[in-house]
C-alpha cells in the first residue's frame, strides 16, 4: 500500500501534470517490480525469483522469444557465498577499559574464506601505507591506513601490497572522507562476498573498512586528534606514523553456503536475414540488496532506480514492438548478481546461449536517475566505439548532449554490466544522467547519492522528473531502433583504459 500510495503521488505531483501512456506504464512496472513483494531482489533470494517469474511473464507477454538455456527464458548461475553473520570489535586500552565498535556501522570486516574467528593485537597509524610509510614498525601489529582513493596517494592495491610486505597482521582502512566526489556512507547493508561457483572468494590478510568518525576510539589515548588527522588526509597533506596505545580485538563469525541465481534473455528475431547473426544485446541487471541493515528503521532495500526502472524499460520497448522485429535480432538481458560484481553478465559471457562472436554491440542500462531534467549524458564507451558514437549522434537529435566522463576516479565504467563486454572487446555503452558543477543538479544528484543509493529509501517514494524518464526512455528507443537497424554494424576504435 505504501507503494501504490507513493506511485500516485508522483503521478499527482508537479514533474510531470499529465504523463504520456508510456510513462505511465513504464513507471507502474517499475513499482510493482520494486514492490516490497519483492524483497529487493536479492540475487538467489525468494522475492529475487518472484522478481524473474514477473519478468519472464512480461517477456512472454510481449512476444519475445526464449534465449535461455534448454528453449527457456533463463539460465541459472550457480554462485558461492562467505558472509561476516556476527562481529564483536572493540579497542581495549592499556587500563582495561574497552571502546565498542559497532558492526556494520563504525566497522566492516572484509568476509574471507580464511577470516580468523578472533583477532587481537597492537596496533599502528601509518598514513596512507604506501611503500615508504609501511616499514617494519608494522611487524606483527595491526595497520591502520588512511585509504586515500585520490592520485598521489597509495591506493588499495598499494597499501595492501606494502602493509604486507611489513608483516602486518591486518588491516584496518579509514574511509576517505574528503573524497567529495562519492564519499563514503555508512551503515553497511551487510558483509557478504559472492563469486562463481569454483571460482576463488576472498583470502589473505584480514581487513576491515572503517567509518571515519570511529577513528577517535582507535587512536584514543595517543594524543593526536582524530579531526585534525581527518582534516589533513582530507586535504592530501602528509601523515605522521605512530603507535596507538590500544589493542584491536575481534570476535568474528562467518558462515558459507552455496546457490543459484537465475537470468532471463529474450530475443526479438530480426528481419534482415543478412543481419542474422549480428545480435544487439540490451542489458540491465534485475537483482538488488534485499534486506540488511535498517536505515531510518527500513531494512528492505528495494532498488527502485538500482535498476528496477530499466529492467522495466526493457520490457516497455518489447511490448512496443509486439514481436515486430528490427532489422538486426535483439537480446533482452535481464542479468543477476550485477551487485555482488557483475557476476550474471560474466557468467553469460562464459557460458553464452548465442555465440559470443555474433554479439555485435551492448546497450546497458544503470547509473541512470531521472531526478532532474535530462539535458546531457555521460557516455561510457565514448571513443571507443561506433556504437558510442551512434548514440552521441541519436543523442544530439534530440538536443542531449553527450558528455565524457568528468569523475573518471568515481571508475563508474567498471561499476556496471557493461564492462565484462568491454573488456571483451565487444562494442559497449553505459549512461548516466550528467549535471554540471555547484547546480540545483547536481546538489538533487549529491542527496540521491547520500540518502538513497544503495539504500532502503532507493523506493518508489524517490521524488522523480517524469519528463528526464520520458526523455530518457524516448532516446533509448530511438537508439535501440537506429543501432538494430543500421546498415554496418558496431565495431570497436580503442580498448577500454586501464583501472
Amino acid at each position: 500500500m505504501r507503494h501504490l500510495i507513493s506511485l500516485l503521488a508522483i503521478l499527482a505531483g508537479p514533474a510531470l501534470a499529465k504523463p504520456d501512456a508510456d510513462t505511465k506504464a513504464w513507471l507502474a512496472h517499475t513499482a510493482q517490480l520494486s514492490s516490497d513483494a519483492m524483497e529487493g531482489r536479492d540475487a538467489g533470494s525468494p522475492g529475487h525469483a518472484r522478481a524473474i517469474d514477473l519478468v519472464e511473464r512480461w517477456f512472454k507477454a510481449a512476444r519475445l522469444q526464449p534465449a535461455g538455456e534448454g528453449g527457456t527464458f533463463r539460465q541459472t548461475v550457480p554462485l558461492h557465498e562467505v558472509a561476516v553473520t556476527a562481529a564483536d570489535m572493540r579497542v581495549v586500552a592499556p587500563d582495561g577499559s574497552a571502546a565498542p565498535l559497532k558492526f556494520l556501522h563504525d566497522i566492516t570486516p572484509r568476509p574471507a574464506t580464511d577470516l580468523p574467528a578472533t583477532l587481537a593485537g597492537a596496533m599502528r597509524f601509518a598514513g596512507y601505507c604506501s611503500k615508504l610509510e609501511a616499514g617494519p614498525e608494522l611487524k606483527g601489529k595491526i595497520a591502520v591506513c588512511y585509504g586515500s582513493r585520490r592520485a598521489g596517494r597509495a591506493q588499495a592495491a598499494e597499501r595492501l601490497a606494502a602493509v604486507s610486505a611489513a608483516g602486518a597482521a591486518a588491516l584496518l582502512t579509514i574511509d576517505d572522507a574528503g573524497f567529495a566526489m562519492e564519499p563514503p556512507r555508512w551503515p553497511d547493508a551487510y558483509a557478504r562476498a559472492v563469486a562463481h561457483a569454483g571460482a576463488a572468494l576472498p583470502a589473505g590478510l584480514p581487513q576491515f573498512r572503517v567509518n571515519g568518525a570511529a577513528l577517535a576510539r582507535l587512536i584514543a589515548g595517543s594524543q593526536r586528534l582524530a579531526a585534525a588527522i581527518l582534516t589533513d588526509a582530507s586535504l592530501h597533506r602528509d601523515l605522521e606514523s605512530f603507535d596507538l596505545p590500544g589493542r584491536f580485538e575481534a570476535r568474528l563469525t562467518t558462515a558459507q553456503r552455496s546457490f543459484t541465481s537465475q537470468q532471463l534473455i529474450g530475443l526479438l528475431p530480426g528481419t534482415d536475414k543478412a543481419k542474422a547473426a549480428e545480435f544487439l544485446l540490451l542489458g540491465t541487471h534485475i537483482d538488488g540488496y534485499g534486506f540488511g541493515e535498517p536505515v531510518n528503521v527500513d531494512g528492505l532495500y528495494n532498488g527502485t532506480l538500482d535498476d528496477a526502472g530499466y529492467v522495466a524499460l526493457l520490457a516497455r520497448l518489447a511490448e512496443r514492438r509486439k514481436g515486430k522485429g528490427f532489422a538486426r535480432p535483439v537480446l533482452f538481458a535481464a542479468w543477476t548478481a550485477e551487485e555482488k560484481g557483475l557476476l550474471g553478465a560474466r557468467w553469460w559471457l562464459a557460458h553464452p546461449t548465442v555465440p559470443k562472436a555474433q554479439v555485435v554491440g551492448v546497450i546497458n542500462l544503470d547509473q541512470l536517475r531521472p531526478l532532474f531534467p535530462l539535458k546531457a549524458l555521460t557516455l561510457h564507451g565514448l571513443g571507443q566505439n561506433t556504437l558510442a558514437d551512434t548514440a552521441k549522434a541519436v543523442a544530439e537529435g534530440l538536443k542531449i548532449e553527450i558528455r565524457p566522463d568528468r569523475e573518471p576516479e568515481r571508475n563508474l565504467i567498471r561499476r556496471v554490466d557493461s564492462w565484462p563486454f568491454m573488456e571483451a572487446g565487444i562494442p559497449a555503452v553505459n549512461f548516466v544522467f550528467a549535471y554540471n558543477p555547484r547546480t540545483e543538479e547536481e546538489r538533487i544528484y549529491r542527496d540521491w547519492y547520500n540518502r538513497r543509493y544503495h539504500r532502503p529509501q532507493d523506493d518508489i517514494s524517490t521524488p522523480m522528473d517524469l519528463d528526464a524518464a520520458r526523455d530518457f526512455n524516448r532516446f533509448f528507443y530511438a537508439l535501440v531502433e537506429t543501432a538494430a537497424n543500421g546498415a554496418a554494424k558496431p565495431v570497436v576504435k580503442s580498448v577500454p583504459p586501464s583501472p
